[in-house]
Parts: structure tokens; C-alpha cells; sequence
């Protein structure tokens, strides 16, 4: 669908965090008026974005039970695989089923071809991301070189390039050197930078396929010790409090973990962490039947870890969701166990799962929603000047409308992202992202993704379907 030629909306009867329904209006980029339903002044030729989810012009729309508006969600831990596997996902791809999900930032992680471990590389994929135009996207940096775990990246040049990067990290493999990552605690330091922690120590997951534990035996995978994760955070935290830096645990997956972070947190380092959404919700009984869409690192773990990174996210030991969004082309998933990639998409699920298991089991309310999936991701990667703000008059209105009441049926083969390694495929979850603005722009109505640039690719995509 096309963009509509105003540049001012006016969304009726909406609920702020979950509050009582208001009228917005969105003008220049920012929130310009907020005011009970029918108050506020309406410039004229505003588009209008009705409860219900329907939008027209402001002769249309009727009243309804109001949409839930929280702030652009903001992800620290996207895949979005350009430079060097479009097969799998594109920025262009990636950024358009961000803002399918309700997502207004993301951050590109680092482990692309040629890796994100320089200035220049960073740079591309920034203004890869600019051009797109969907989100924001701000990429992460490699901590070493080439992900190799044996040089320091050139970190202080990436942190002064027009990518401006504050995260990083070489997600998809661990900094199991302590000297080499005690070095890149002190030198980020310099630019109010993070690390972020894939937790896995490499000799102990030799050959892993799975979660070690009563299924792995059962079924002949090879387990992954839950103590490979405990042990890499124990030991960063300490690490972090030598320094006096800050340390950032990625896709947390274990009860000991999470004792682990609020141990730490009591003593006052200065760390975070995040869960992706499926290790809220899927467990390791799911690969009993050998199919490599629940194959991911970390993997899957038992029932109990489960409730205890729920209860974690609850009470705030964890930070922030981050999907871990990782596509993979139809080749590298519909293959035998041992020799398929790990992985999984999120992007366009990750706000009904926090609904499914967080929200309506009374875990936490939309303003919890919106601390973990938008304000927190955004300070911690250092984006909160823009990205992750208030629902006020005057902030930027990077903004998500979801309607709560919805259900729908996940089928990876529809999704926007342009690869189809979904878990959640053939499931119902909750909630639907029905509008997302970025700076007053929308990039979703009604649902569907809005064509707002000029890009060729967009007639391309609109056209298959993707």
C-alpha cells in the first residue's frame, strides 16, 4: 500500500500503556496533542487511525474499545545478514519485517561477510539502513576481528564513524579469552560503550546440539551444559566490576543464569540482560522429533528454565526482550538435525509472545511491555535520546499501535521477513500490530507494511507477497 500524501495523524481512542483510550494527533514528527477522545484539535486533511484498526480520512472512521499505543520497540539483537548472506535476509528485508513487528530501531549485529569489525563496514550497513528507510538501524561492532576471538576490533574508530556504535559484540561466538575481554571492557569504556556477551564457553559445547539434560539422553543429540552459559557470566561479571565497565548478557536461557545477573546486580555491577522471546514460551521437548526450526543457540531449555526467565523478566533482573532474529534460507533449516544452521526469526512475533506469556498471565502490564521491549533496549544501546521515549506532547512520535484483542495464526511462508525459519509456525498468538510510526511517518497501517520509499525493491517484495 502507498504512504498517504499527509504527514499528520490522528489516532482515536487509543490507550497509552494499556491506559484510558485518547486521541493523539501526530504532526512534524513529534506528538503534537494528546487529549480525552473528541477534545483535541484536528489539523484538517489528517489521516485518522479509528480503534478499531481501520484508518480514513477524517470525515471516516467510528468509535471503538481503543488500541494499546506504546512506544516504538527498539531490539538490541538483530540478524539482519547484509553484507554477505542476502540469501537469508537483506537490511531492506529486515528492517521491513521490523516494522511489521511494531519495532522503530534495531541493532545489526556483527557477524555478517565481511564481519562488522571496522569503520567502513559499519558505515555500509548504517546507511543501508537510511536508505531503507523502516527503522533505524545502528549497527553492532565487532569485538574482534573477523569474530576470531584473538585481536581487538578497531572499536574507538567504529565509535567515532557515522554509525556512531555504542554495542558490541561477536554474537555467534563467545570472547572466551578473559585477557581479551577484560581489554575490551577498559577500551569501551573510553565512549560509554558495551559489551555484549555471547555466553557460551567453547570447549564445553564441542558438538552440542541441543540442551543437555533428560531429552538430549533420550534422543542421542548431544547436550549443551547449562554450566557453558552460567560459567562465561559469572565469570564477565566479575570482570566488569574490575573494570568498572559495562557488561551487557546476551539471549540469557538458564535458571542459573538469571541467579547469576541478580546476584550481580545486588552487588552493584553494572550489567544487563536480555531473553529472547521463544526462550520464554518453547522448550527442549519440542526436538524430540528432529526438526531443526527449534535448533538454535543458545538452545531451548527445560520447563523450569523457562518459568525462571519469565519470573526474571517479571521482576526486572532481566532488562529487555531482543529477538535474536536470525534468518536462514530454506536450505540451511530443511536438513538433518547435526547439519542444519541454528537460529530463528522474531522480528514479526516477538510482541505477541511477550503478550502470551508476560501480559495475559498477568506477569506484566503495557508499561512493562514498553520498558523492556522499547525503553530499555534504547538506553542500553544509547539510542534513549530519540528512540524509546515517552508517549508525550513534543516527543518523537516513534510509536506502535497493537490491537491486544486480536489473534492470528503465524505461517512463516507470509511473513515479511525473507526467510520462513518461524517456531511459531501453525500457532495462534495474541495481539496485532495494526499501526508503526517512525518520527510521525508510518511504516505499517491497517496491518500492512507501507511503501515510504522510493526503493525498487519495495514494488518487488509487494508483489511476491513478502
Amino acid at each position: 500500500m502507498s504512504t498517504p500524501s499527509t504527514t499528520t495523524y490522528v489516532l482515536r481512542g487509543v490507550r497509552p500503556y494499556g491506559t484510558d483510550p485518547v486521541d493523539v494527533v501526530l504532526a512534524d514528527g513529534v506528538v503534537a496533542a494528546i487529549g480525552a477522545p473528541g477534545t483535541v484539535e484536528v489539523p484538517e486533511g489528517a489521516h485518522e487511525v479509528a480503534a478499531e484498526g481501520g484508518s480514513g480520512g477524517t470525515d471516516g472512521g467510528t468509535e471503538g474499545t481503543g488500541l494499546v499505543l506504546l512506544p516504538g520497540l527498539v531490539d538490541l539483537h538483530t540478524h539482519l545478514r547484509e553484507p554477505g548472506r542476502e540469501d537469508a535476509e537483506t537490511v531492506f528485508s529486515g528492517t521491513r519485517a521490523a516494522a511489521a513487528g511494531g519495532f522503530t530501531a534495531v541493532h545489526a549485529m556483527a557477524n555478517t561477510t565481511p564481519t562488522q569489525d571496522t569503520a567502513g563496514v559499519v558505515e555500509q550497513v548504517y546507511r543501508l539502513g537510511q536508505e531503507a528507510g523502516w527503522v533505524d538501524v545502528h549497527p553492532v561492532g565487532a569485538v574482534t576481528v573477523g569474530l576470531d576471538g584473538e585481536k581487538l576490533a578497531e572499536l574507538g574508530a567504529m565509535a567515532d564513524s557515522a554509525a556512531r556504535v555504542r554495542v558490541f559484540s561477536d554474537d555467534g561466538k563467545c570472547v572466551h579469552d578473559p585477557v581479551l575481554m577484560r581489554r575490551a571492557l577498559e577500551y569501551v569504556k573510553a565512549f560509554d560503550g558495551v559489551v555484549a556477551q555471547h555466553a557460551q564457553e567453547p570447549r564445553l559445547t564441542e558438538g552440542a546440539q541441543m540442551n543437555e539434560g533428560v531429552v538430549s539422553a533420550q534422543i542421542g543429540l548431544t547436550g549443551w551444559p547449562a554450566v557453558a552459559e552460567e560459567s562465561i557470566i559469572a565469570r564477565d561479571v566479575l570482570l566488569a566490576e574490575h573494570v568498572g565497565s559495562r557488561l551487557h548478557v546476551c539471549h540469557l536461557s538458564t535458571a542459573g543464569s538469571v541467579e547469576i545477573i541478580r546476584w550481580a546486580k545486588g552487588r552493584g555491577i553494572d550489567v544487563t540482560a536480555e531473553v529472547t522471546p521463544h526462550h520464554l514460551v518453547l522448550t527442549d521437548e519440542l526436538a524430540r522429533d528432529y526438526d531443526p526450526v527449534f535448533k538454535v543457540n543458545p538452545p531451548l531449555r527445560t520447563a523450569a528454565d523457562v518459568e525462571a526467565v519469565r519470573a526474571g523478566l517479571a521482576d526486572g533482573t532481566i532488562d529487555i526482550v531482543a529477538t535474536d532474529h536470525a534468518p536462514h534460507p530454506v536450505e540451511d533449516k530443511d536438513c538433518e538435525w547435526s547439519s542444519a544452521a541454528f537460529g530463528m526469526t522474531g522480528l514479526e512475533t516477538a510482541l505477541s509472545v511477550v503478550q502470551q506469556t508476560m501480559v495475559d498471565t498477568g506477569r506484566m502490564t503495557w508499561a512493562d511491555v514498553a520498558r523492556v521491549l522499547s525503553q530499555n533496549p534504547a538506553r542500553i544501546g544509547r539510542i534513549d535520546a530519540t528512540q524509546g521515549r515517552p508517549i508525550a506532547v513534543g516527543e518523537p512520535a516513534n510509536l506502535t499501535l497493537v490491537d491486544a484483542g486480536a489473534t492470528r495464526a503465524i505461517d512463516g511462508r507470509t511473513q515479511v521477513t525473507a526467510s520462513d525459519n518461524t517456531p511459531f509456525g501453525g500457532m495462534e498468538l495474541p495481539g496485532r500490530v495494526v499501526a508503526t510510526f517512525l518520527r510521525g511517518r508510518a511504516t505499517v497501517l491497517d496491518g500492512a507494511v507501507v511503501d515510504t520509499t522510493s526503493n525498487p525493491q519495495n514494488t518487488a517484495l509487494e508483489g511476491a507477497g513478502r
